[in-house]
């Protein structure tokens, strides 16, 4: 009941004490003219997890309901954190629940379902007017994958014409790749090892998002390479790491 004592419903959810992905990716501008907000500063590691939280969530919607859940707006801003910075999706406002007795749309064979969502992240395909399926949420993925290990927006101004965010950066792959990752992640590694991982990662949002739906990675597929990344490259940037600390210490 409210404070006049009417009954009414509400979708009550879980604080996010970390607010949103795009808070820590970009700058946020503020009201009254102030200086806007920079971003906050995330972790390799961190970003490994972000990534992991997302692509397990989205597994979860295709394959881990009794109906195939199409979320349809995948962004940072629909990215929420909480207080231990475990990455949950959030505004279902453009969700379909497709109820279907065969694997069809799970395994991205489309249906009469219509997808609008956001310009830069929604599939190619939806604004030729194909209907919506599972591999629209996995180019939204990659999307928001090179997104977080880049620092560019799939909106931002110099991508134009035939140069997107997937473009951008398959052409710096692999010999530019250390020119086009967010600076930030370098200032935290030894870059003896960050670039094998940098490009492992990026391969796999390049994979996602590729134009043709049939191309594109499926999302257990994501789940099973980011952990083989994190496993391997973590231990090896610790151990690297660890050496260097021998040596200034020698």
């Amino acid at each position: 009941m409210d404070f006049n004592g009417d009954e009414f419903k509400a979708l009550v959810y879980e604080f996010m004490a970390n607010e949103n992905l795009g808070k820590w990716l970009h700058q946020v501008g503020v009201e009254d003219h102030r200086q806007a907000e920079e971003p906050k500063n995330l972790k390799l590691i961190q970003r490994l997890d972000i990534s992991t939280d997302v692509a397990s969530a989205l597994e979860y919607l295709h394959s881990g309901c009794e109906s195939t859940i199409i979320h349809g707006d995948l962004k940072p801003s629909n990215v929420l954190l909480d207080d231990k910075m475990t990455a949950h999706i959030g505004d279902f406002g453009l969700t379909k629940i497709i109820s279907t007795g065969s694997r069809d749309v799970a395994q991205g064979q489309s249906n009469s379902v219509v997808i609008r969502g956001t310009i830069g992240y929604v599939a190619l395909e939806y604004g030729m007017g194909d209907m919506a399926s599972t591999l629209g949420d996995v180019y939204s993925f990659g999307i928001l994958l090179l997104e977080m290990f880049t620092s560019k927006k799939p909106t931002d101004n110099i991508f134009k014409d035939d140069l997107n965010l997937h473009n951008f950066v398959k052409n710096g792959l692999p010999n530019r790749v250390m020119e086009i990752v967010d600076p930030r992640i370098l200032l935290e590694h030894n870059t003896r090892w960050i670039k094998d991982c940098m490009i492992s990662i990026l391969r796999i949002g390049i994979a996602c998002s590729m134009e043709s739906p049939r191309d594109r990675m499926e999302m257990g597929s994501v789940i099973s390479e980011l952990n083989k990344i994190k496993n391997t490259y973590m231990n090896q940037g610790l151990n690297q790491d660890l050496e260097v600390g021998r040596d200034c210490a020698t």
